[in-house]
C-alpha cells in the first residue's frame, strides 16, 4: 500500500517548455506547457493538437454515454451498442459504480450485471472504442455520487489526500484498474481512454474552500495507483469549469495526458421546453482549451444530450423536447466549429434507476431525454438528427486536422462570409492538408426564431465565390445551423469545390462515387464539383425534379437545386463516375452507412427505423441486418456493381436495379406488429399485510439496536443515540424505526424531524395508529412530523414506529465535501408534555445491510419493508394462505399492503417489444407510494401525489417474454381515508421486427425461506 507519508517520493515531476506555431492571432498555448503526443507507457493511442490516433490512424471519437448498471439485462448491451454504432459513432463512455461493487468494505461483487466482461464483449463485437470513467467519484445522479454507503462512516475529507479517504478508496481503485487494464487496446481490447476522478475542477465552496485547493497530490496518487495496476492508455479529465487548467498536460504534479471538459449549456431545468436563454452558446471554447491544455485535441467529455426528470416537476420527455433536434443542430455544430474531435454525449442511453440507484435528484427513469429511449426505442427525432451529423463527420477525414480561423464568429464582420449581418460564420480549415474548409453558419442570436436569407461568400482553390452562383438565395431557419464545405474531397472521382447543401455521406464504389446531400424542404442550394475526368462530362437528372440549373466550365460542374418537399429523392449523374442524391432532411433520416467487422462502410442503405450492419464478405452477396417498425417498406441500397444478391436478416430478397443502378427491394414483416398483453387488473391478485410492525405482538428482537451514543457524522446526533440509518449499515430504500417507551401518562404530541432526501415520504405511528405523515415535496429533504398521541396509561408500554423513504445519499460534488454523509433518519424527536419519556430505538433496512443477501440482484434492489425482508418480492412464493384482493381495491386506512400475482407472456420470436408497467393518473390526489417488483427486481417507485412518472419500462431479460412472470407491488398508503390504484396495465411501448441477438434471461433466484429474516 502506498502511504501518504511517502508523498514526496511520488510527486516529483518536471515541467518542460512548450512551443506552438499559432495559426491565427493569440492562439499560442502558454509557453510553460508542451504539446504531448503520447505517454511513457504505450504508443498505440497517441495524439496531437488535432485528434487522437489509434495505431497511427486518426480517429473521430464520437462517443455516447451508457451506464451498464442502469440496464441490468446484459444481453441488451449489444443492442444498445449496435444502435450507437449505427449512428456513425465510434465509442461508448461508461461509469463504474464503486458503491455497488463494494457495498461492504473489501467485499467486491463484479458478477452478473455488475460484471464488466459482457460490456467489453459488446464493444469488441460491435467495434466500438471504450472510455472508462471509474471514479472513484462519478456523480451521475446516483446515490452518494457512486461512493459506498459505508463511506458515511469514514471520517475526514473525501476526494483529497486525506489518509482515511485514501485507505477507503485504494482497494477499489486498484481492483477496478486491474479489470480495466485487461481490456485496453494494448491488450487486444477496445479501451482507449481512462478518466480518473470526475469533474474535479474547482472547490464548490470557493472562495472559502475548507481543504487546500487544487489537489495535485491526490490526482497524482490516483493515477499512480491506476498505472501500478496496468493502466497504460491516456488519462483524460472532464473539467466542469472550462476555464480551469488544473491537472492539464504540462501543469506538473497530478497532470493528465489530455485535458477534457464538460458543457451543459441549457442546464437541467426542463419545465419550459421552448426557452433558450440568451448568451448560452459558447463561442471561445477552442481557444480556451488550446491555451489551457498544452495544445491537445479539443475534447468534450460530457456534452449535454438531455437532462434528468425531477420528482413532482418535469419528465424526461420534457428534457428530450428541450434538447431536441434543433438543439443538436445549433449546439453540436457549434462544437464542430471548435474542431472538437473527442465528443461524448451525456447521455446517449440513460437506462433506469431501478432499485435504490437514484440520488434524490431524480426519479426511477434515467431516460434523460436521450437519443435512445429508456426502452431502447429509436422514436425520437433527435436520434435521426444526430445521425446526420455523425455520419458526415465519419466520412470527413479532413475535419480531424482542422483549426478554427475565427474563434469567436459573432465578433467577426459577418459580411466576410455572408451578406447577412444577422448571421455568424465560423471558418474551420484543414491546416495539415491545407485544402478543405468547413463553414459553420448560424444566427448571431443563437436562439433566434427568424428565418434569414443569405449568400455565402467563401474563398476556394479556384477563386472566391458568392453562393448560389446560378440564382436564388440560401436560407437559415430559426434555431438552425448549417455546415457548408469547400475543397472537400470525395475520393478519386471528384472534389466538392463548394457545397451549401449539407453532406450526409459519400462512398466510393468500384465504378462510381455516390454523394448524399440533404437540406430542409424547399431550400435552395448549390454544389460545385471539380471533376478530373472531363470525357463525356454532362449533368443528367436521372430521378426526381430538384435540379434547377447547371453549368459546366472546364472541369468545374455546378448544380443548383431545390430540396424536395416530398419523400421523393433526386438523383443526378455527373459524368460517368459521380452520382449525387438529393433528399430533404426527413428522408435523410432513413439513410445508413453500416460498417462490418469494425471496418469501413460497405454500402449506403436507405431504410426506415434501423440498419445494424451490411456484410459483403461473401463475394457477390450483401448481407444486411436491420429492424422494421412498419409492416411494408421499400429498401434501397447503393453498393458495388459486383453485388448481385442481397439478404435481409438471413433471407434472400428479390432485388431489382433502379434506373441509376442502385438495388431496391420490398420487405414485409412476418408479423402484423401487433401484440396482446395480459390485463393486469383481471389477474388473480393476493395480498398480505405489509406493515405487521404495527401489531402489538410484533417481535423486533432481531432488529439492529440503534444504540450508538456518538457518530463520526459531521452532523453530530442531537438525539440520545444516533438515529442515522447509515451508522447501522442501512443505505437504501425504505427504513423502519421502532422506538419502545414506557408512558408517563402526560404525552400529548409526538414530533419527529425525519430526513430522507428530496421528495421523500414518511409516516409516524403510535402503536397501530398513524398520527402524522408527509407525502413528499420536491426539494424538501427533511420535515417535522407532529401528531397527537392517544391517551396513554401511565406505566403502559408502547411503540412509536417511523416508516421513511430513503431517496438515496446526496452527491458529494466538491473535493473535501461531506454531502454524501448528510444523514438519513431521525434528526430529532420529543414528546410534548412529557420530557421524561425515554425511548429505546431499533432500526432495520434490507436484511444484512451492507452484507446483503441477494448477490444476483445486487445491494440496492430491496429495502426494509417486511415483505422484502421475507423475500416475498421474489418468484415462487406460496401465497395460498394470503388474502384475495387487488391493488385496485387498495386499503381503507393508512398502512402498507403487499400484493402478488403472476402472468404469462408469449411474445413471438423475432420481435423486440419493450414493455412497461403503467399506472393510471389518479383523479383523486391520494397520498400513496408503490414499489413495483418484476421477477424479484424492483423496477419502479411511483409517487401518486407527485409524479411525473407513471410509466415504468421493464427490459426483456428481467421480464420473461416467453414464460411466466411474477409481479409484486407494495402499496404504502398515508391517506387517512384510504387509497387504491385507479389503473394498472402492461403496455407495449413499440413493436419491432428485429435482427438483434436473442435475449437471455437474467438469473432471478426464486423464494426460499431466509434464515436471517425477521
Amino acid at each position: 500500500m502506498v502511504r501518504l507519508t511517502a508523498l514526496s517520493l511520488l510527486l516529483a515531476t518536471a515541467v518542460q517548455a512548450l512551443s506552438i506555431n499559432g495559426f491565427t492571432r493569440d492562439l499560442q498555448a502558454p509557453k510553460s506547457l508542451q504539446i504531448r503526443t503520447s505517454n511513457a507507457y504505450q504508443k498505440v493511442v497517441t495524439w496531437d493538437e488535432h485528434s487522437i490516433m489509434v495505431h497511427g490512424k486518426r480517429v473521430m471519437i464520437m462517443s455516447g454515454e451508457m451506464h451498464p448498471w442502469r440496464q441490468p439485462s446484459t444481453s441488451l448491451w449489444t443492442d444498445v451498442f449496435e444502435k450507437i454504432k449505427a449512428l456513425g459513432f465510434t465509442a461508448v463512455s461508461f461509469y463504474v459504480h464503486w458503491g455497488m461493487v463494494e457495498y461492504a468494505k473489501d467485499d467486491f461483487n463484479f458478477s452478473g450485471f455488475l460484471s464488466l466482461e459482457p460490456f467489453f464483449a459488446a464493444a469488441r463485437k460491435t467495434g466500438l472504442y471504450l472510455i472508462a470513467r471509474p471514479g472513484p467519484y462519478i456523480n451521475a445522479e446516483t446515490t452518494g455520487g457512486g461512493t459506498p454507503g459505508w463511506g458515511t462512516r469514514v471520517p475526514g475529507a473525501w476526494r483529497t489526500t486525506n489518509q482515511t479517504y485514501f485507505d477507503a478508496m485504494e482497494n477499489y481503485v486498484r481492483t477496478v484498474s486491474r479489470i480495466l487494464a485487461k481490456e485496453q487496446i494494448t491488450n487486444g481490447g477496445m479501451l482507449v481512454l481512462v478518466q480518473p476522478e470526475n469533474e474535479y475542477s474547482y472547490c464548490f465552496e470557493s472562495p472559502n474552500c475548507h481543504v487546500p485547493w487544487p489537489q495535485p497530490a491526490y490526482m497524482e496518487l490516483l493515477q499512480k495507483m491506476m498505472r501500478d495496476e496496468g493502466i497504460v492508455v491516456p488519462t483524460i479529465t472532464n473539467e466542469v469549469a472550462y476555464t480551469s487548467s488544473n491537472y492539464a498536460p504540462g501543469s506538473g504534479v497530478g497532470e493528465v495526458d489530455i485535458r477534457g471538459y464538460d458543457n451543459y449549456p441549457l442546464s437541467f431545468i426542463c419545465n419550459d421546453t421552448s426557452t433558450w436563454p440568451d448568451n448560452k452558446l459558447p463561442t471561445n471554447f477552442w481557444e480556451a482549451n488550446h491555451n489551457r491544455s498544452g495544445g491537445n485535441p479539443n475534447s468534450v467529455m460530457e456534452m449535454q444530450a438531455g437532462a434528468h426528470g425531477r420528482w413532482g416537476w418535469f419528465s424526461p420527455d420534457d428534457c428530450a423536447t428541450l434538447t431536441g433536434s434543433d438543439f443538436e443542430r445549433v449546439f453540436y455544430k457549434n462544437y464542430v466549429s471548435f474542431s472538437t474531435t473527442v465528443l461524448n454525449l451525456y447521455m446517449m442511453y440513460g437506462g433506469t434507476n431501478w432499485g435504490g440507484i437514484a440520488s434524490p435528484a431524480t426519479i426511477t427513469s434515467y431516460d434523460y431525454g436521450s437519443p435512445i429511449r429508456e426502452n431502447r426505442l429509436l422514436t425520437r427525432e433527435k436520434y435521426s438528427e444526430l445521425k446526420l451529423l455523425a455520419q458526415f463527420l465519419l466520412v470527413s477525414p479532413a475535419y480531424l486536422t482542422t483549426k478554427p480561423l475565427n474563434q469567436v464568429p459573432n465578433t467577426v464582420n459577418a459580411s466576410a462570409f455572408t451578406d447577412n449581418l444577422n448571421l455568424a460564420t465560423s471558418q474551420l480549415a484543414d491546416v495539415v492538408g491545407n485544402k478543405t474548409v468547413f463553414w459553420v453558419v448560424r444566427h448571431n442570436a443563437y436562439n433566434s426564431l427568424e428565418k434569414s436569407a443569405y449568400k455565402l461568400r467563401v474563398p476556394t482553390s479556384r477563386g472566391s465565390v458568392e453562393v448560389p452562383v446560378l440564382g436564388g438565395e440560401l436560407s437559415l431557419g430559426g434555431r438552425d445551423s448549417k455546415i457548408h464545405v469547400s475543397d472537400y474531397s470525395i475520393g478519386r472521382d471528384a472534389t466538392v469545390l463548394y457545397s451549401s447543401g449539407e453532406i450526409l455521406t459519400w462512398k466510393q464504389f468500384s465504378s462510381k462515387t455516390v454523394l448524399v446531400i440533404h437540406g430542409f424542404p424547399g431550400e435552395t442550394h448549390e454544389t460545385a464539383f471539380i471533376v478530373p475526368d472531363q470525357s463525356k462530362l454532362e449533368v443528367k437528372q436521372i430521378a426526381g425534379s430538384a435540379l434547377r440549373n447547371s453549368t459546366i466550365t472546364s472541369d468545374i460542374v455546378t448544380i443548383n437545386y431545390q430540396i424536395p418537399t416530398t419523400s421523393s429523392q433526386t438523383v443526378i449523374s455527373i459524368g460517368s463516375n459521380l452520382q449525387v442524391v438529393i433528399v430533404n432532411r426527413n428522408v435523410a433520416f432513413d439513410f445508413w452507412t453500416p460498417s462490418w467487422n469494425g471496418g469501413n462502410s460497405s454500402a449506403i442503405v436507405k431504410s426506415p427505423y434501423l440498419i445494424r450492419s451490411a456484410d459483403p464478405s461473401n463475394a457477390g452477396v450483401l448481407a444486411i441486418r436491420g429492424d422494421l417498425n412498419q409492416t411494408k417498406v421499400e429498401v434501397e441500397v447503393f453498393v458495388d456493381d459486383d453485388v448481385k444478391i442481397v439478404t435481409f436478416n438471413g433471407k434472400s430478397v428479390d432485388a431489382r436495379r433502379s434506373g441509376y443502378e442502385s438495388l431496391k427491394f420490398d420487405l414485409r414483416t412476418e408479423s402484423d406488429l401487433k401484440v396482446e398483453l395480459p390485463n393486469l387488473e383481471k389477474l388473480n391478485w393476493k395480498y398480505i399485510d405489509g406493515l405487521p410492525e404495527l401489531r402489538k405482538d410484533f417481535d423486533d428482537s432481531k432488529w439492529t439496536d440503534a444504540n450508538m451514543t456518538d457518530s463520526i457524522n459531521p452532523r453530530k446526533p442531537t438525539t440520545p443515540t444516533s438515529l442515522y440509518s447509515s451508522d447501522y449499515g442501512y443505505h437504501t430504500n425504505n427504513i423502519l424505526w421502532r422506538g419502545h417507551f414506557t408512558a408517563t401518562g402526560h404525552e400529548q404530541n409526538f414530533t419527529a424531524e425525519v430526513q430522507g432526501g428530496s421528495a421523500f415520504s414518511a409516516a409516524v405511528y403510535i402503536d397501530d395508529k398513524q398520527i402524522s405523515y408527509f407525502g413528499g415535496i420536491y426539494n424538501v429533504a427533511a420535515v417535522n412530523l407532529t401528531g397527537v398521541v392517544p391517551a396513554l396509561e401511565k406505566g403502559s408500554r408502547h411503540v412509536v414506529t417511523v416508516l421513511q423513504d430513503h431517496m438515496g445519499l446526496e452527491q458529494n460534488y466538491g473535493p473535501g465535501g461531506d454531502l454524501h454523509k448528510v444523514p438519513r433518519g431521525i434528526l430529532n424527536y420529543r414528546f410534548e408534555g412529557s420530557n421524561g419519556t425515554d425511548v429505546t430505538w431499533k432500526v432495520t433496512g434490507n436484511v444484512g445491510g451492507e452484507h446483503y443477501l441477494d448477490r444476483v440482484r445486487g445491494p440496492l434492489n430491496e429495502g426494509g419493508l417486511w415483505a422484502e425482508r421475507q423475500s416475498f418480492h421474489q418468484p415462487g412464493v406460496d401465497t395460498s394462505s394470503w388474502s384475495k384482493g387487488s391493488p385496485l381495491e387498495g386499503l381503507k386506512e393508512p398502512g402498507v399492503r403487499f400484493y402478488y400475482t403472476t402472468f404469462n407472456l408469449d411474445v413471438p420470436k423475432g420481435l423486440d417489444i419493450p414493455i412497461s408497467i403503467n399506472f393510471k393518473n389518479s383523479t383523486v390526489p391520494a397520498t400513496y407510494r408503490a414499489l413495483v417488483y418484476v421477477n424479484g427486481w424492483q423496477f419502479g417507485k411511483y409517487a401518486n401525489n407527485m409524479g411525473p412518472q407513471i410509466s415504468f419500462p421493464v427490459p426483456e431479460g428481467i421480464l420473461n417474454h416467453h414464460g411466466t412472470n411474477t409481479l409484486a407491488l407494495s402499496l404504502w398508503n398515508m391517506e387517512p381515508g384510504g387509497a387504491k390504484l385507479e389503473g394498472l396495465s402492461l403496455k407495449a411501448d413499440g413493436v419491432v421486427e428485429t435482427s438483434m441477438w436473442e435475449v437471455e434471461m437474467m438469473p432471478s433466484p426464486v423464494w426460499t425461506k431466509r434464515e436471517q429474516a425477521y
